[in-house]
């Protein structure tokens, strides 16, 4: 449960941190699409049932179709909290099942950019690779942290990004932090 608390407060804080136009750090923009990212209005329809836009669930299969045609499976792990279900999607791959974890998350990348996501932000570092990825009113921040042999981490964290889901995020850091 712990992972999963850590997931929900790191997602959300990203959250937060791109809905105040936050364009600083040290993530290169991809032009002028970043500041989209929890902009003051969401995707049309974004967090409402039936509301035409994607929901958890397809973002989650969307995650899960790219990650498992590039070799991955998903490794168990803790849920995500029930009241940021239909906010969060977390993916982690089991990265000791494929034979180079690094190809398939680039693998994985393009297939979820064949999809429709775009490229907002890029951090790639010797040993740690982080992507964010929106569409839709949803933004992927998928990782690709360590080396093969070590302790090795590659996961698809999802966050939908109107206004509805970032105050369940800010609710949630605000119980997590009593």
């Amino acid at each position: 449960m712990r992972k999963a608390k850590w997931a929900a407060a790191a997602a959300g804080v990203v959250l937060l941190a791109a809905g105040c136009g936050n364009g600083g750090g040290t993530d290169k923009d991809k032009g002028a699409e970043a500041p989209s990212a929890g902009a003051s209005a969401p995707a049309a329809g974004a967090g409402t049932p039936g509301g035409g836009a994607t929901d958890a669930a397809a973002v989650k299969k969307e995650i899960e179709a790219a990650a498992t045609s590039a070799g991955f499976t998903e490794k168990p792990g803790d849920d995500v909290p029930a009241d940021l279900k239909s906010c969060m999607v977390s993916w982690t791959a089991d990265s000791k099942k494929v034979s180079d974890s690094r190809k398939s998350y680039d693998a994985t990348i393009a297939a979820l950019a064949k999809g429709g996501w775009k490229e907002t932000r890029s951090v790639d570092q010797p040993a740690t690779v982080v992507k964010s990825l929106d569409k839709s009113g949803w933004s992927v921040k998928a990782s690709h942290q360590g080396k093969a042999g070590a302790l090795l981490i590659v996961s698809f964290i999802a966050t939908e990004t109107g206004p509805i889901c970032a105050k369940a995020f800010q609710e949630d850091l605000a119980k997590n932090k009593q």
